[in-house]
């Protein structure tokens, strides 16, 4: 039997994520091959907030939408059983709902196909209202009674730029700021709970697409 087919797509927009680690995270910066080494707190518990500026999947508009990702790995995300949950924008209709979720669980390549092979239990999906905002050197995400994370720009010698890293991230490859989290940077949903004010950060602009 073939292979169902994927639809072409792609989107501009702003990330941001905030995981237990102290700044900063050994996935990316350590003398290990990336996402070997263990976190800092020997688990990690890591929010991703997603904004896109303008996308299409297939013939499907994505403009404006939001979306997240959390997720708990009980070790260095490079030996997989990550559990994690999917956030999709309430606003969206059920085809771009369809869409943010090929895209987010990995399903139709990208940058999340990458780690998809990581992750081991998906605990759900759930369509909820998600405001995410973006203030100078500060990202923000809030899902009421489930998540509020936001992080802001570590301090440059340069007070006027972040402090941007080339990590070959494979969700910002080419640049990523360097940040840490806010007080109240929390979650609460499906069994999973954790606080990562003070802990490492991330954001960047990010363009996507399986192509």
């Amino acid at each position: 039997m073939a292979a169902p087919t994927v639809a072409q797509w792609e989107f501009t927009g702003d990330y941001f994520e905030n995981c237990n680690c102290d700044v900063v995270c050994p996935c990316l910066f350590s003398p290990n091959p990336p996402m070997t080494s263990s976190p800092t707190e020997g688990h990690c518990d890591v929010g991703f907030g997603f904004h896109i500026d303008r996308g299409t999947y297939g013939g499907v508009a994505l403009d404006g939408l939001n979306a997240a990702i959390v997720g708990r790995s009980p070790g260095p995300l490079a030996e997989g059983n990550l559990s994690v949950a999917l956030y999709l924008d309430e606003r969206a209709n059920a085809g771009q709902r369809e869409a943010l979720q090929a895209i987010l669980s990995g399903g139709a390549g990208g940058p999340m196909g990458v780690l998809a092979p990581m992750i081991g239990t998906i605990l759900g999906v759930k369509a909820v209202p998600i405001t995410y905002r973006i203030a100078g050197k500060q990202r923000a995400m809030e899902i009421p009674d489930v998540l509020q994370m936001s992080v802001h720009a570590l301090p440059s010698l340069n007070p006027e730029s972040e402090i941007w890293a080339e990590t070959g991230h494979p969700f910002a490859p080419t640049r990523l700021a360097m940040a840490v989290g806010d007080a109240g940077s929390t979650f609460k949903d499906y069994g999973l709970q954790f606080d990562n004010s003070g802990k490492n950060g991330h954001y960047a602009p990010i363009r996507w697409s399986n192509s």
